[in-house]
């Protein structure tokens, strides 16, 4: 069956770029023009994926991903007219899973919302039915579930496949770009604070479930595995 997509942008003419490219990939999409058009949609039928402007009147992407992060975990993904680092900071930080500058190429986007679909849905052949853990921290992948001494963590898609990355070489300093490759296809190019936004924000899941020795920074080099409690 193909992704249903839901594209909020209130320029018609970005929608209607958006909804053709996506369309093209075989995606069926719903166009809104606004962030409480969004809500509305989201709350009559639960898209795969958001596709959602930062800079919309009235209620902004940012209000939008906040409210339905209180009920939702579907992927979204970011758009802003913007390139500046505290609109990307904040996107990730609210529970984006990625963020696209204005102008954008359709075709990247299309292999963005790939990738985030990917790992959040795996197909059944590439389900990885190991388990993963490191002192008390457990992920299993055939389920995407993680968990932290029995508590559950409330992971994006992307932060799971990042600390999927770190679980499987727990004695190993990661690069950014190595940390990024667990997470993007080869041909996305993923900026430096994006990486460490995603850090950030799975560092804070886990330390509000009682880890805070998740991921340590090794300076100059990259990211390593911490205790995780053991």
């Amino acid at each position: 069956m193909p992704h249903h997509i839901l594209v909020a942008d209130d320029d018609p003419h970005i929608r209607e770029i958006i909804c053709f490219a996506l369309e093209k990939a075989g995606m069926k999409t719903l166009p809104v023009a606004d962030g409480a058009a969004a809500l509305q949609a989201i709350e009559r039928r639960a898209p795969d994926l958001v596709v959602l402007d930062i800079g919309m009147p009235e209620m902004d992407g940012l209000e939008v991903c906040r409210r339905l992060r209180q009920r939702s975990d579907v992927p979204v993904l970011f758009l802003s007219a913007r390139d500046e680092e505290i609109d990307r900071v904040l996107g990730l930080e609210m529970g984006g899973d990625d963020y696209v500058t204005k102008p954008f190429s359709p075709r990247e986007l299309v292999a963005r919302v790939n990738v985030i679909l990917r790992r959040a849905r795996p197909a059944p052949v590439e389900i990885d039915d190991r388990l993963f853990s490191h002192g008390r921290l457990t992920l299993v992948p055939a389920s995407h579930t993680a968990s932290f001494d029995g508590k559950t963590l409330a992971l994006t898609a992307i932060e799971f496949s990042i600390l999927k990355g770190f679980l499987a070489r727990p004695a190993h300093v990661l690069d950014r770009e190595r940390v990024m490759a667990s997470a993007y296809a080869a041909n996305i190019h993923v900026a430096g604070r994006t990486v460490d936004s995603h850090i950030r924000n799975i560092r804070a899941k886990l330390a509000a479930a009682g880890c805070e020795d998740a991921i340590e920074t090794v300076h100059g080099v990259g990211f390593r595995l911490g205790k995780c409690g053991a």
